[in-house]
């Protein structure tokens, strides 16, 4: 498949990409040998193959997401540098 200039200046506006008329010209060709390889992927017979989304086996290593106990505030506050009414105090990050 071969992309014209304007289909790659129009992709190149999208994503708000400057393009010489020289990165351009190599873009398409870029581009376009991309899409030809693609192209040539989608005929590949693929009769029985098993679809994959992983090839290791392994199932949910992670931890399961549930709500644990906290630390007690004063435990907490009890490192900090500076608070203030229960809460850590950090220096003003924005200027009013």
């Amino acid at each position: 498949m071969s992309l014209s200039l304007q289909e790659v200046a129009h992709v190149a506006q999208l994503a708000r990409l400057r393009l010489s008329d020289a990165e351009l010209e190599l873009m398409r060709s870029q581009l376009s040998n991309i899409l030809e390889y693609i192209e040539m992927l989608q005929e590949v017979d693929i009769t029985g193959v098993v679809p994959t989304a992983q090839v290791t086996g392994l199932q949910s290593v992670l931890r399961p997401d549930v709500v644990t106990g906290a630390l007690p505030r004063a435990e907490v506050l009890a490192n900090a540098p500076d608070q203030a009414a229960g809460m850590f105090r950090v220096r003003a990050v924005f200027e009013e």
